[in-house]
């Protein structure tokens, strides 16, 4: 299979767009073109001529001398419905969009085998570091144990400088938005649910098992304070937003949360934007990837990776999951596999009693309460987290320990 050469229609040319022009423009060797770009707002100054752009997304879906889509918007449901449209007309696509993927992966998937086509999202998951790829191929055929890491870069910028500043959440998150590192809604990246729709496509590359991401418990950092980084301090840990699947015995779990992390972790130096994942197997052991997990060029790059291999037709084999399918087996069936009821150890700080009353707290470890602060130290049986989280009045916060 031959370099080919690549003509592009791109969605979307904010942050990941317009980094992926730039990086493409500096590439050496790879044959590809931007044909035309979509773009919602008529009026926003842009870098490059006015020609390129076009404001009616059939121009690009209709064209025929396409052989790629890359899909780099923000909204997830209008992504799913351009992303759908060219599969069904047999064009390959790529697409850094995390969400989109993960509300919709079950159909995504079957697509891509009813069509024929390659749909393929290095960038969705990890920013600049190639995780999904080296899960399909390097660990295709290794027993993995475990795949956990920093997924977010807004959560990791801000529980560092919460950490080497002394300084408290509001403050950091509205300086992390002035810096362009939190959206002004930033509901998304400091709950958690960006890394779940991460650590659900993770979960299909290292397991085979497809979940949705209801599936999936999430909570972070949004009601962390800093005496939660006081706390972790004093013992010499350290917060870190961490999505996790993991194998144990013949189940899996899989969510995501804050953890403590220690000196021996690898993940305890892992500040500020960069993103780093753990893969645990059991003839490889254990290896980490580190690598800048936002931002304009970081995930540039890792989209024009995912140009790159479509020049010698890659597509995802999903041998896992095949594997998985193999027999009468569902896509739906991979629930069967989860585990929610299991103990978990935590620290969780409240203001009241009563906001842990829906809990299930198999047993206290340790109690402490001031007037600023209380929280314990427990044991909970994990499907009762359920009961309380992703609201946003709820003013919990929680660290698996």
């Amino acid at each position: 299979m031959g370099n080919k050469n690549i003509t592009i229609g791109l969605f979307g040319f904010g942050c990941v767009g317009q980094g992926l022009y730039d990086v493409l423009n500096h590439s050496q060797g790879l044959k590809a073109t931007i044909e035309k770009i979509c773009v919602k707002d008529k009026n926003k100054k842009r870098k490059i001529d006015a020609t390129f752009f076009t404001y009616d997304r059939e121009e690009i879906l209709k064209r025929d001398n396409l052989n790629v889509i890359v899909e780099l918007i923000d909204n997830a449901d209008e992504a799913f419905s351009i992303v759908k449209d060219a599969m069904n007309n047999g064009v390959s696509v790529v697409t850094a969009n995390k969400k989109m993927l993960a509300e919709n992966f079950k159909e995504l998937y079957e697509l891509q085998e009813k069509n024929n086509v390659a749909l393929i999202y290095e960038g969705s998951a990890g920013g600049s570091i190639p995780i999904i790829r080296n899960l399909e191929e390097y660990y295709d055929n290794e027993l993995l144990s475990s795949v956990k890491g920093i997924l977010n870069g807004t959560c990791n910028y801000i529980l560092t400088r919460m950490e080497l500043e002394n300084k408290d959440y509001g403050d950091v998150l509205k300086d992390a938005q002035l810096n362009g590192f939190a959206e002004s809604d930033p509901w998304l990246d400091v709950a958690g649910f960006d890394t779940k729709f991460k650590t659900l496509l993770l979960t299909v590359h290292a397991f085979g098992i497809v979940l949705t991401p209801d599936d999936i418990f999430n909570t972070g950092i949004q009601n962390v304070s800093y005496d939660d980084i006081l706390y972790a301090k004093q013992r010499g840990l350290r917060i870190k937003m961490l999505g996790v699947s993991q194998k144990v015995g013949d189940k899996f779990r899989a969510y995501s949360i804050p953890h403590f992390v220690d000196r021996e972790s690898e993940l305890f130096n892992v500040l500020y934007e960069y993103n780093a994942v753990e893969v645990e197997g059991a003839f490889s052991c254990k290896q980490t990837f580190v690598g800048k997990g936002a931002g304009s060029h970081p995930t540039g790059s890792a989209v024009l990776s995912d140009i790159s291999a479509l020049t010698y037709d890659y597509k995802y084999a999903y041998k896992k999951l095949k594997k998985a399918l193999s027999g009468n087996n569902k896509i739906e069936d991979g629930i069967k596999q989860i585990e929610y009821d299991f103990p978990i150890k935590l620290y969780i700080r409240f203001q009241n009693r009563e906001e842990l009353k829906d809990l299930e707290i198999l047993s206290i470890e340790e109690e402490y309460k001031s007037t600023n602060t209380n929280y314990i130290i427990a044991n909970v049986n994990f499907n009762s987290l359920f009961n309380i989280f992703n609201k946003r009045e709820n003013k919990l916060f929680i660290c698996a320990i």
